[in-house]
């Protein structure tokens, strides 16, 4: 199961736990690209610590995926400016 997956039932489990508020700021700064208290993490279990790294690698290759898509559709405007469809 991919990690974005098990932390939100982890969230949906019990929404108003300790490791539901780190994980929930965490996404939250992860996705508006702001700061994120790193205290909540440290304060994970071991095992939700280690789910945390592996959702922060999820979501790097996945923004890495999304960037990709977005060079992708600018590359195919930009040609379409260039060669316009007769």
């Amino acid at each position: 199961m991919r990690p974005i997956k098990q932390v939100r039932r982890l969230i949906k489990s019990d929404p108003t736990s300790a490791a539901a508020q780190a994980f929930s700021d965490l996404i939250l700064a992860l996705e508006s690209e702001a700061a994120s208290p790193i205290k909540g993490l440290y304060q994970l279990s071991p095992d939700d610590f280690d789910l945390a790294i592996q959702l922060l690698k999820d979501w790097r290759l996945d923004r890495f995926y999304e960037g990709k898509a977005k060079a992708f559709d600018m590359a195919y405007q930009a040609h379409d400016l260039q060669h316009p469809a007769a």
